[in-house]
């Protein structure tokens, strides 16, 4: 049955019980809550920053949702965009929109006004909500992009330019659309991270959506008694398929805006999370925190948490060692996965293989996987190729763009662009994206398998390794490199530590600074190269 099936199904099973809860803990010490809408969120009176809905409340607004649309002409196979933060709202909306037959667009709250509009049109958008946090960027561009479209406000005080969505549901039927919908039927529209430019339009269908909530109920045993911690955008496919588990076993959702560790340990305790998805980076400030002394685990509730899982990145064995220091009782998964596969879940780890950590792990449910050399020949064993990826997750196409497609669907399989490798044992091992790799010298190098040696070293907090360019060898490796707080390295001590590294493998450039990462935690790594290009590093010399 198509998802927006399973929402209904948790009305009638479970609709008095919590589906959702949203916490705002930036918001507390000044008391300031966010809107309120028509009576059917749940404000706690003495946690203002909480708000919470029930499955009953979750089905009815998107069933409101799903009828406004269609009353102002919204038909099967339109776009509708979402701009917004995470909020209560967010998933509402989404299944109404799935509801009203339409597809789904969420869009990158990062996107400048120029993006959004580019999407916008290259997604052939027909209605665009956005939040708050968006106004300003809608006006820079709103003659453009409110050309044939309809523009919804999610918010209080609605701009003049847009009609306001809590007016627009306020008077629509809370019963279910009378709308027929297929696994073949088109779904979604997500975005490429763009980091060849800007994004790629990637066109999902029902059995894709569908697909990921079973593959995510599968290998995480998701069940009614879970708690879900939610803490990364929805507008990405890794946040919204996690939380697709939760939707199948019909169990409680967290939404957690904010991820200083305080804000993450204070809920799991307070709300009872049982299952937590991090990005490396936060696992990271978690574990600072508590090697400092800022926080300690005996002050909050943490005996049910049993899982914490990471994805979107490359994940460093001394992280999750170190994980498993403070938190000996925990199962770990890593969660490989793209947009094109409808996010995480088409290589996973499994908790029953942490001895096997620093492995993204084996075929996920339902999934196969190969390796292929450039002549597209099934590599060795233990040595690099392509990773590709098939299954009912992968994407229709890019939307719009034959060629591109093209480049990457050959047959039923998706080919990933990453650089991966296969032990003995069977387990895959990610050594890189493709196009980041360094050739210097005529040797290949594979920033990931620096970044992971480096990170080993206690003063380091974070870290990115990136081509630099060099007359003699054609590129090098520079490491852009974040020391920990309250820490002080030189590049002595970080060249020393090197080397027990192969000569070849050593960064010849060494740059303190931060290391930018997106909002799903991956590196910046376009970012870092139009920082330190030729121009950055003649600069960065002249000042040595």
């Amino acid at each position: 049955m198509p998802i927006v099936d399973y929402l209904e199904r948790n009305r009638k099973l479970y609709g008095d019980e919590i589906a959702l809860v949203e916490l705002n803990p930036d918001e507390k010490d000044n008391r300031k809550v966010s809107w309120k809408e028509y009576d059917l969120i749940q404000q706690t009176e003495d946690r203002p920053f909480r708000r919470e809905i029930s499955w009953r409340v979750f089905d009815e607004k998107a069933n409101r949702m799903a009828n406004m649309l269609i009353s102002r002409g919204v038909k099967k196979g339109d776009k509708v965009a979402i701009l917004m933060m995470n909020c209560l709202e967010w998933l509402p909306i989404y299944f109404g929109i799935l509801k009203s037959g339409a597809l789904a667009v969420p869009f990158n709250f990062r996107y400048s006004a120029d993006e959004i509009l580019y999407c916008a049109d290259l997604a052939d958008v027909d209605v665009f909500l956005f939040g708050p946090e968006f106004i300003g960027r809608v006006e820079a561009i709103v003659d453009k992009i409110s050309k044939n479209r309809l523009l919804i406000f999610v918010g209080e005080t609605c701009p003049t330019f847009a009609e306001s969505y809590r007016e627009l549901v306020a008077d629509c039927s809370s019963e279910a659309p009378n709308v027929h919908l297929t696994y073949d039927d088109d779904a979604a529209i997500y975005f490429s991270s763009g980091t060849t430019g800007f994004p790629k339009a990637i066109l999902h269908n029902h059995m894709s959506l569908m697909h990921s909530a079973f593959v995510e109920q599968k290998h995480h045993s998701t069940s009614r008694d879970d708690v879900f911690l939610c803490i990364p955008p929805l507008y990405h496919t890794g946040a919204k398929m996690h939380w697709f588990g939760s939707l199948v076993s019909g169990s409680k959702a967290v939404l957690l805006k904010g991820t200083r560790p305080e804000y993450v340990l204070d809920a799991v305790s307070k709300e009872g999370c049982t299952i937590v998805w991090l990005l490396v980076p936060w696992a990271q400030d978690i574990l600072d925190a508590l090697d400092r002394g800022d926080m300690k685990i005996e002050d909050y509730k943490l005996s049910q948490w049993r899982l914490m899982h990471i994805g979107a990145q490359p994940v460093p064995p001394s992280l999750i060692k170190r994980w498993k220091k403070y938190f000996p009782n925990h199962d770990y998964d890593t969660n490989y996965g793209l947009s094109e596969s409808i996010g995480p879940g088409c290589v996973h780890l499994g908790v029953e293989n942490i001895h096997k950590v620093g492995a993204i792990g084996v075929p996920g449910y339902g999934w196969e996987c190969k390796i292929v050399d450039e002549n597209d020949n099934l590599v060795k064993q233990g040595e690099p190729g392509e990773l590709c990826v098939k299954g009912p997750g992968v994407m229709t196409c890019y939307y719009k763009n034959e060629e591109a497609t093209k480049e990457v669907l050959k047959g039923d399989w998706l080919y990933t662009g990453d650089v991966a490798m296969q032990d003995e044992d069977g387990f895959i091992f990610l050594v890189d994206r493709k196009k980041d790799v360094i050739v210097s010298g005529g040797e290949n190098l594979y920033p990931v398998q620096i970044e992971d040696f480096l990170r080993k070293f206690d003063k380091i907090h974070d870290v990115a390794v990136i081509g630099l360019p060099d007359k003699r060898l054609g590129e090098i490796a520079g490491a852009i490199i974040s020391i920990k707080e309250g820490m002080e390295c030189t590049e002595e001590e970080i060249n020393e530590f090197c080397m027990d590294l192969p000569r070849y493998k050593r960064p010849k450039k060494i740059i303190f600074a931060d290391v930018p990462r997106n909002a799903t935690g991956k590196i910046e790594k376009p970012v870092l190269r139009k920082m330190y290009g030729v121009e950055r590093l003649v600069e960065l010399e002249n000042k040595e």
